[in-house]
């Protein structure tokens, strides 16, 4: 069965973190939606340019087994100025539905929305002081309930493929990692 991930993005979101995650999901045969927050053009955090898939106002009627955020700055500030992004996560969460974020996205995003505490959490050590009342653990990668979070840029692609193992699992985790050549 084909699974549906969104990932929203907004300028100067973190593209290491951003790319990872959808190439990654997309090899393993998920449905892929980039949907922008502000513009379909985006310019990411380090200047590489890249256009979304769609606006976040045009996904609010379809169902995802998992939304997954990027992070960087001021891209996490930009996704958490989004009321339908903050719709979707609310009403993912309360469905029991996969969420996730990596970087500062776990802080300034999750944290924001009451969406990663009380619980285990990981993010970037900088901004692991944001988030009060949840357990802030030391790991690449963070699993409670639901809720997946991860450290930042040089851990995507270990997050990338512990989503993939969540949406499949360690088969098709396995044929990407072969197809990486890892």
């Amino acid at each position: 069965m084909e699974k549906k991930v969104l990932v929203p993005v907004a300028q100067g979101i973190e593209e290491m973190e951003a790319i990872t995650i959808i190439d990654v999901l997309r090899r393993a045969g998920a449905d892929v939606v980039a949907a922008s927050v502000d513009d379909i053009d985006i310019k990411a955090a380090r200047g590489i340019q890249f256009k979304a898939d769609a606006l976040i106002k045009d996904c609010m009627e379809q169902a995802f087994d998992l939304i997954v955020l990027p992070g960087g700055i001021p891209g996490a500030e930009n996704l958490k100025k989004s009321e339908d992004l903050a719709f979707l996560l609310k009403n993912q969460a309360v469905q029991k539905k996969l969420y996730g974020a990596i970087c500062a996205s776990p802080a300034v995003v999750l944290h924001s929305l009451g969406l990663v505490t009380p619980g285990a959490v990981t993010c970037h050590p900088g901004f692991a002081g944001q988030i009060e009342g949840g357990t802030v653990q030391d790991k690449n990668v963070v699993i409670d309930g639901c809720c997946i979070t991860s450290k930042g840029a040089g851990t995507a692609l270990e997050f990338s493929l512990e989503l993939v193992r969540l949406l499949f699992d360690e088969k098709t985790v396995d044929d990407v990692k072969g197809g990486l050549a890892l």
